[in-house]
């Protein structure tokens, strides 16, 4: 108490002093005998406030003057100016951080097992329990995904059952999905993957395609077998006549992960692993089809003439024979009438560029995690004891709301600056609240507008944020400025600007420059005069105001401070300065108002920097059905019509950061996909022309994935590109089954390309139809899945199945066409040359290909 001390002819200084020499800790040495040594210890600490009270400060006309004559002590926590809550209770939060590459879910569980230990070591009265834990939906979605991949396997199965119409013969493909799966788990486990969202989502995706494969060598024996071979005969035969084809598909389907594997950054490490994971069963599934299913085949099919059939295999078969009539129909139009179909061709190219620049774009889908943050932004003049008030008030609003499990809550120097507090938000499970994440955020910022004097801003917690500063909104734009007084005049106005764009919601800024000062302005002549310096002035000032660290107790494991400041009714104002002496020339105590007279200014809370530059960073959220891309366009404007000196520069950072760096990318992504395919398939084919023709087959598959991202209201997110990409490598496998087999018939049976590319897509349906309804319900489980992790596989199952869908039922007619269309250009380039056509000359009959 100031007032007291100053009664006793004391100050600030006195009692700072008889603090830091109340304790000490320092070496003792030894006291020996003839028999044994022993160790000096004294009782030169004290650990208590009651052992703190009988301290003696000074001594006054003969008298003690004792700590607790001036003073009030007590056991308390270090920082009286911080605030916990749990709920509405107080209570202290400690954030556990797993090491980096440790295994989450495993160091968690360590965690748990060891808290009903530390329980026992507390006092009874307090309670010890987890409020947050982030592996609860990981495991939700593991679980979910694993679901998802056995649904996978299943409707594969189906699909491929339905078209063999017998359990002997789907067996046989059927070997390569546990087979490439488990082949697969053991590189993985050799890598060192771990079992996540993204490797589970490869895995689903893998089932799709891994019989394609098989499939095809399947069913080139099966037709072998019709024509009246004998089982290994015809596997022997099937193999040899689709090996390259096999090899063809897989080797450019790997291919497609190429520039994947290359990429750089967040993105290419988090997506490596994805990449791999499906290169790898791949790989497998093309050497299991290349040996495991000609084996099989050769042991379980029995020949064509001992095979009995059931009515349902007579009545299926007449509709397949009906489909492939009416497919024979349809391309004798279309290679009629060519022009149209090449035609609708360009036209698709065109339309897949439009869409690219339609379709919404985003980074990350929005994730419902179960978890939300809050930042509370109050007025930059808030006292503590206020914002402890407000938090409270905000507490009770969030914990209060049906969908939330419980809330954690702190204000104070963990917080950041005086007028910030911050909120971790626990969900129930999905099952058990309703509505999604977005709409909680929205009702809980309505109920929150309630309170007076401040702001409460949600974001909903990703398992993925990249860089960028810990801001209130979950993403970022950063005005630097190379000097402070054009940041200060420019950041308000473009705060402002930014909150009156539609779509944009939860503006706030990190700029912190407005907070009330309380100046002491002395004079420094009358200063001297008393014996008094600016070094003085300055550590009575913090002695009293600033919960100075005096003295430090020492334990064996951790250490303790001594805390000293003026009784908290002094600083509730500025007031309480007109109570406050310091020492002058012979330890007389001189009041503050002698030499010094207060004035009332502002300063800043924070300075932000980027870098070496001063910054301001507005923090945003997006309005339901908004997407990211949308929003950095209108920033970006907004921008350039306030028209910012060319001393300030703005950029966006963390997510929206990343997000802008895929938007450069995306196109470059593809490009180098087209390229790796185009390079490996001209390796294979030994041509130029050929590649071009499969890869026709693209923008089918770029019309449909998009429609369906429009359809389904789905960004075109990182996402749904890696589903593009994929794309590539599963769609140009019908090309590849129609040309090789064109090729093969026109170089044994000398048949000219119209006759030879007709009958090889009729031959070639039932496999193409195959694959491709295996790869899209392989995906379909992703494309309508629900519960934990959903919003992130979702895009990827959508673009899939669209582009499956409009690119089977283009790609049949358009790959014909484009094949004779590209051919007649080689013959012509050939005339060109000097180089005179290889005559066509008929063959005999065969009952081969």
């Amino acid at each position: 108490n100031p007032s007291l001390l100053n009664s006793f002819g004391l100050g600030m200084a006195d009692v700072k002093t008889a603090l830091s020499n109340a304790n000490a800790n320092r070496p003792k040495g030894d006291v020996e005998t003839a028999n044994h040594t022993y160790a000096l210890a004294t009782t030169d600490q004290l650990f208590k406030a009651r052992e703190y009270r009988p301290l003696l400060v000074a001594y006054r006309h003969g008298a003690p003057v004792r700590l607790s004559d001036v003073a009030t002590v007590s056991d308390s926590i270090e920082d009286v100016r911080t605030v916990g809550l749990y709920d509405t209770q107080p209570a202290i939060l400690m954030i556990v951080f797993r090491q980096p590459g440790a295994n989450i879910i495993d160091t968690v569980d360590r965690v748990r097992a060891l808290v009903p230990q530390f329980q026992a070591e507390i006092p009874a009265d307090i309670k010890m329990s987890v409020v947050m834990d982030r592996t609860t939906t990981i495991r939700a979605s593991v679980h979910d995904v694993q679901i998802t991949l056995l649904v996978s396997i299943c409707l594969v199965i189906v699909v491929v059952f339905l078209f063999l119409r017998s359990p002997r013969t789907t067996f046989i493909p059927t070997v390569a999905v546990p087979v490439s799966l488990v082949g697969t788990f053991g590189v993985m486990y050799l890598f060192g993957y771990s079992i996540d969202n993204l490797s589970l989502m490869a895995l689903a995706i893998a089932t799709g395609f891994v019989v394609d494969d098989a499939i095809v060598v399947i069913e080139n024996i099966a037709r072998h077998l019709e024509a009246g071979m004998r089982p290994f005969e015809a596997a022997l035969l099937g193999a040899k006549e689709i090996g390259f084809t096999v090899v063809s598909i897989s080797v450019s389907l790997v291919a497609v992960f190429i520039p994947i594997l290359l990429m750089s950054g967040i993105v290419g490490r988090l997506f490596r692993e994805f990449a791999v994971t499906l290169s790898v069963a791949i790989g497998i599934s093309m050497v299991v089809s290349l040996t495991t299913t000609p084996m099989l085949c050769a042991l379980l099919l029995k020949p064509h003439d001992q095979e009995r059939h059931g009515r349902l295999y007579r009545a299926s078969e007449r509709v397949f024979d009906w489909i492939l009539g009416a497919y024979e129909l349809t391309l004798g139009w279309v290679m009629r009438h060519s022009a149209l179909m090449l035609v609708a061709t360009i036209l698709t190219v065109i339309f897949t560029v439009l869409l690219y620049f339609i379709v919404p774009s985003g980074f990350f889908p929005q994730q419902d995690t179960g978890r939300m943050m809050g930042q509370v932004i109050a007025d930059q003049d808030v006292s503590a004891q206020a914002m402890a008030h407000i938090l409270a008030q905000y507490a009770e609003i969030v914990s209060s709301d049906p969908a939330v499990d419980n809330v954690v809550a702190f204000a104070g120097s963990n917080a950041g600056a005086i007028n910030s507090a911050r909120m971790f938000i626990a969900l129930k499970p999905l099952e058990q609240r309703q509505g999604t994440i977005d709409q909680i955020r929205t009702r809980l910022t309505k109920a929150a507008a309630r309170v007076p004097g401040a702001l409460l801003v949600f974001q909903a917690v990703q398992d993925l944020r990249i860089g960028g500063h810990s801001t209130a909104s979950q993403y970022q734009y950063t005005l630097q400025g190379d000097n402070l007084a054009d940041l200060s005049h420019f950041a308000p106005l473009l705060l402002e600007k930014i909150r009156k764009l539609p779509g944009i919601v939860d503006v706030v800024s990190d700029q912190q420059n407005r907070g009330l000062a309380a100046t002491l302005v002395y004079d420094r002549a009358t200063a001297a005069r008393l014996g008094i310096n600016p070094q003085t002035i300055d550590s009575t000032l913090y002695s009293s105001f600033g919960q100075s660290q005096v003295s430090t107790m020492y334990e064996q494991l951790n250490q303790y401070h001594v805390v000293m400041e003026v009784d908290p009714q002094f600083w509730q104002s500025p007031d309480g300065l007109q109570h406050i002496y310091v020492p002058g020339r012979n330890g007389a105590q001189v009041p503050l108002s002698a030499f010094t007279h207060y004035a009332p200014s502002t300063t800043p809370l924070a300075v932000n920097h980027s870098g070496q530059f001063p910054s301001a960073t507005i923090s945003f959220n997006l309005a339901p059905g908004v997407s990211l891309g949308a929003a950095v366009s209108e920033i970006e404007q907004a921008e350039r019509d306030l028209g910012v000196p060319a001393s300030l520069h703005g950029s966006f950072a963390g997510t929206a950061q990343a997000f802008q760096d895929l938007k450069l990318s995306e196109i470059l992504l593809v490009i180098a996909a087209l390229v790796a395919v185009y390079i490996v398939l001209g390796v294979l084919y030994e041509s130029y022309i050929h590649p071009i023709t499969i890869l026709s087959t693209l923008p089918s598959a770029g019309v449909g994935a998009l429609l369906a991202m429009l359809v389904f209201n789905v960004e075109l997110s990182l996402i749904s590109l890696i589903g593009i990409i994929l794309l590539i490598g599963i769609v140009k496998k019908n090309a590849i089954m129609m040309i090789d087999f064109a090729l093969l018939i026109e170089r044994q049976e000398h048949k000219p390309p119209e006759q030879a590319i007709f009958k090889a897509c009729m031959l070639r349906f039932r496999p193409i139809t195959m694959t491709t309804m295996a790869a899209l319900f392989g995906g379909l489980p992703l494309a309508l899945g629900t519960g934990n992790g959903a919003e992130l596989r979702r895009p990827l199952g959508i673009a899939i199945v669209g582009g499956l869908i409009f690119s089977q039922m283009l790609t049949l007619y358009t790959t014909p066409v484009i094949y004779l269309y590209l051919d007649r250009l080689r013959l012509w380039f050939e005339r060109l040359r000097g180089h005179r056509p290889t005559p066509v000359l008929p063959a005999p009959a065969s009952p081969g290909v």
